[in-house]
């Protein structure tokens, strides 16, 4: 779906002043619906329709949370259906329109793509790519502040793949990238701007450090460490609330149930957002559960991001947005987490060549 788009010192560029920006949000909005951050509260940010350029943020950390719930909702109905007389059963109708995602950071452009693999396993999930069709994403660079770690699993600040456009900040206004035909088509129909031929001067932020090893060896590193003690200490500060499940860009876990309205005429069968966090997740017929405990939970949750996928797609599943730590209550932070999975595996292996010496 989405190819690999080239660097972007090789591609056409020009500039929009702020009220040109402005200018150019009322163009797209007339082309299709535009979907971009909005102020959400006095510190929050959030994804949402686009009525007034005004109130679109463009620079921002991050939203609480991501994009998948414009192609996943946190709530949907899968069916409605008629149990008098003959039993009937009727699938919503799913609208495909065009839809324009502004001002997308590279990390959750990637997280799409991984839900993008996910959903294309076996059988396709269909509403997911119903919903998927037509959209067209225009990235913007950002400043990694101290939760992103983004850099730190490969994602670079000015990864423009899968965009169309691709916004630079600079100064009084925005450098504007064309990164693949959509992209110039949108260029030449707005027909405003400054073309720059010159090469470009701009400021790449400095590469994170956070975490202690390179993001290639995690999957190893999760190979060692299954009965870590570390997963006991943060179960120690977690409350189990799964808010981490709910703002993280690639968990799409779901449970699905059935409402019978009170005439017992007819009813729907809904699927919600759901979190491996939770204790009832992993708890089956007779009130077994496989995961009673806030260490398997945990330990479970990031063996997800780091282990299970990863040996099936070869990419790891977390972006390094830092939204499980930053809207985490009890300030659990998931690079701190790693760090210390690392150091625990550090030690395994230094007593592993003590014994064998």
């Amino acid at each position: 779906m989405n190819r690999q788009a080239k660097d972007i010192s090789e591609m056409k560029c020009c500039f929009f002043d702020q009220n040109t920006t402005k200018q150019f949000i009322e163009f797209l909005m007339s082309k299709a619906k535009v979907i971009a951050p909005h102020r959400k509260g006095e510190k929050s940010f959030s994804f949402q329709e686009t009525h007034n350029p005004e109130e679109v943020v463009l620079n921002y950390n991050r939203t609480i949370q991501p994009i998948k719930k414009f192609f996943m909702p946190p709530r949907e109905t899968l069916l409605e259906f008629e149990l008098n007389g003959k039993p009937k059963v009727k699938k919503p109708e799913i609208k495909i329109e065009e839809r324009i995602f502004l001002g997308i950071h590279s990390y959750d452009m990637k997280a799409i793509r991984l839900l993008d693999f996910s959903f294309d396993r076996d059988k396709p999930e269909a509403n997911y790519f119903l919903r998927r069709q037509k959209s067209v994403f225009i990235g913007i660079a950002y400043e990694p502040d101290e939760y992103h770690f983004a850099q730190d699993l490969g994602i670079d600040v000015y990864d423009t793949t899968g965009f169309s456009l691709f916004m630079v900040p600079a100064e009084k206004g925005f450098l504007i990238f064309e990164v693949d035909e959509t992209g110039h088509r949108y260029l030449q129909e707005f027909g405003k701007g400054l073309p720059l031929d010159a090469e470009l001067q701009y400021e790449r932020p400095e590469p994170t450090k956070k975490l202690k090893m390179h993001y290639n060896r995690l999957p190893q590193i999760f190979s060692h460490v299954y009965d870590s003690p570390v997963w006991k200490k943060v179960a120690e500060r977690c409350l189990g609330c799964g808010t981490c499940n709910l703002v993280c860009s690639t968990c799409y876990c779901f449970d699905v149930f059935d409402e019978v309205n009170l005439n017992i005429k007819e009813g729907t069968r809904e699927r919600t957002w759901d979190s491996c966090m939770l204790n009832p997740f992993a708890q089956v017929a007779g009130g077994e559960n496989f995961r009673p405990t806030l260490d398997s939970r945990t330990r479970h949750r990031l063996y997800r991001k780091f282990k299970y996928l990863t040996d099936y797609s070869g990419e790891l599943h977390c972006i390094g947005c830092g939204r499980c730590s930053y809207f985490c209550p009890a300030k659990i932070s998931l690079v701190e987490i790693i760090n210390e999975l690392i150091e625990d595996y550090n030690r395994q292996q230094q007593h592993a060549a003590v014994t064998v010496s």
